[in-house]
């Protein structure tokens, strides 16, 4: 059997009288020593666009966890990678009673290699760090793929 992390967050929220009607949705989040995260609902749910959201979060947490999965199982196949971007993008559902659920995440992530002979290989292991990845596997809708692999230019 495995191990357990315990990971935790405070979250802080104050009542406003000048929003009393509706409840503001800006909240703060401290986790252990780190920078404060100010936080508010996405602007369509009547939050306050220039914060992050629960929503942009959850993508930022799978973008960032399927990149560490895949330069880990990288590093363990002798692929040298030197860069690495994705401009990724996740669909919400809302329903008619007002509840929602995400339905897909897209990755598209744009990786550039040290060796041409290891492309194939390189673009086969975004499935590898998809199994791996702790935030993948905690999601109940598909997370797919479209990878591009690139050759760094040498002078």
């Amino acid at each position: 059997m495995g191990f357990k992390h315990v990971f935790k967050a405070k979250l802080d929220w104050l009542f406003s009288k000048k929003e009393a009607a509706t409840y503001t949705k800006s909240h703060a989040i401290t986790i252990g020593g780190k920078a404060v995260l100010n936080v508010s609902a996405a602007k369509a749910f009547k939050g306050e666009p220039a914060l992050y959201n629960p929503e942009d979060l959850l993508l930022s947490s799978v973008v960032s966890c399927h990149m560490m999965s895949y330069l880990y199982v990288c590093k363990q196949n002798d692929i040298d990678v030197v860069s690495y971007t994705d401009e990724a993008e996740a669909t919400l559902e809302v329903l008619d009673d007002g509840s929602g659920r995400f339905t897909v995440i897209k990755l598209n992530p744009k990786v550039r290699i040290t060796n041409k002979e290891k492309i194939e290989e390189a673009l086969n292991l975004h499935k590898k760090a998809n199994q791996l990845c702790f935030i993948a596997n905690s999601c109940n809708f598909p997370i797919l793929h479209f990878p591009i692999c690139e050759i760094e230019a040498t002078n």
